[in-house]
């Protein structure tokens, strides 16, 4: 997925131009004063050694030929000092735009942080002024862009798990009605196989319908997010593998896209258990949490260990950011992997 993004637009502009005159005006206003600049801190230092070795040469100090070891521990003593002033203007200019090099080597638009402080010399405020800007545009566009992918991704499960319960699955039910039929009539030896052709489409119904539940969570639409993720816990609990499920009743109100996140992630983190994680248990907690809501899977598996993110994971950062949520994946007390997403709710919704 995508985004374009033009860094030349007007809109872009103007909120550079003004996030670089608040940096600008906000550092006036604590200071009292304008900030000086890396350019002419460096140059009135300069200009200062230079002044005064001119001062001293034109003056009655003077340098014999050869050089006396007084006059050379004097000259040597003003070159210490001009090269260590230089040294700590540089060292004061420079390490804000060693801090942004940090801040953008570790960057992730999918795991949001903290942005560098706009701090040091003029120059340096602007450029990390200009940077934090730019990363809440862009964050700002890949959410929006999440969103309308991920929007038309559940359409697009939508339209899948109509044709396959309405077409594949009426077409295996008819097959299956043909097959009992003929199984009153075929002769005795060729009923077995008979039998057997009618489990498997069975079979093949039974996932048909299971996939179709799993593209489209019709349970979530009608008796609402509990009762969605109950439903989910039974249906991951097979054999091999048992899902504890808790899910609060006393939950706030939730938006209709916070309740589908929420259920997609447990999904997805269920669904990495059963077929990664080599576990026998399981557990999907709901809880409220300050200031939302809390959602916790976690399972007693092998763990994540050096293995990058796959997609799953990716896609349940990218869901995350789509409602403001919080997503961590860490190991579990023990061992396994545990997947905690925190939803916030608007103070006016509880």
């Amino acid at each position: 997925m995508g985004v374009v993004t033009d860094i030349r637009s007007r809109a872009g502009a103007g909120r550079l131009t003004a996030a670089v005159s608040w940096t600008r005006a906000g550092r006036a206003g604590r200071s009292g004063k304008r900030t000086v600049s890396l350019f002419w801190r460096i140059f009135s230092l300069n200009a200062a050694g230079l002044v005064a070795a001119t001062a001293l040469l034109l003056g009655p100090v003077t340098v014999s030929t050869p050089v006396l070891p007084g006059e050379a521990l004097v000259l040597l003593g003003g070159l210490a000092a001009l090269l260590a002033g230089n040294a700590l203007v540089l060292r004061i200019g420079l390490t804000p735009l060693h801090r942004l090099g940090r801040a953008m080597a570790t960057a992730d638009l999918l795991r949001p942080g903290a942005r560098p402080a706009v701090s040091g010399p003029a120059e340096a405020a602007e450029l990390i002024a200009t940077y934090n800007t730019m990363l809440d545009r862009l964050q700002a566009e890949r959410t929006a862009g999440a969103g309308r992918a991920l929007h038309a991704q559940e359409r697009e499960r939508h339209r899948i798990a109509r044709e396959l319960h309405d077409e594949v699955g009426q077409t295996l039910t008819a097959v299956l009605l043909q097959l009992k039929r003929v199984a009153d009539r075929v002769p005795g030896e060729l009923r077995e196989e008979v039998a057997l052709a009618q489990e498997a489409t069975r079979a093949g119904l039974d996932e048909i319908r299971r996939i179709a539940r799993r593209l489209r969570p019709g349970v979530l639409e009608e008796l609402g997010l509990a009762s969605a993720l109950r439903a989910l816990a039974a249906e991951y609990t097979h054999h091999g593998l048992t899902v504890r499920h808790q899910v609060s009743g006393d939950l706030p109100p939730l938006s209709p896209e916070a309740e589908l996140v929420i259920y997609r992630v447990a999904q997805e983190g269920l669904t990495n258990t059963a077929r990664h994680a080599a576990a026998d248990r399981a557990d999907l907690s709901l809880r409220p949490a300050p200031g939302g809501v809390e959602l916790l899977v976690r399972d007693n598996g092998t763990g994540l260990g050096g293995a990058p993110e796959g997609a799953g994971i990716r896609g349940m950062r990218e869901r995350a950011l789509l409602i403001g949520a919080e997503i961590h994946i860490e190991p579990a007390p023990g061992r396994g992997t545990g997947i905690r997403l925190r939803v916030p709710v608007p103070t006016g919704a509880t």
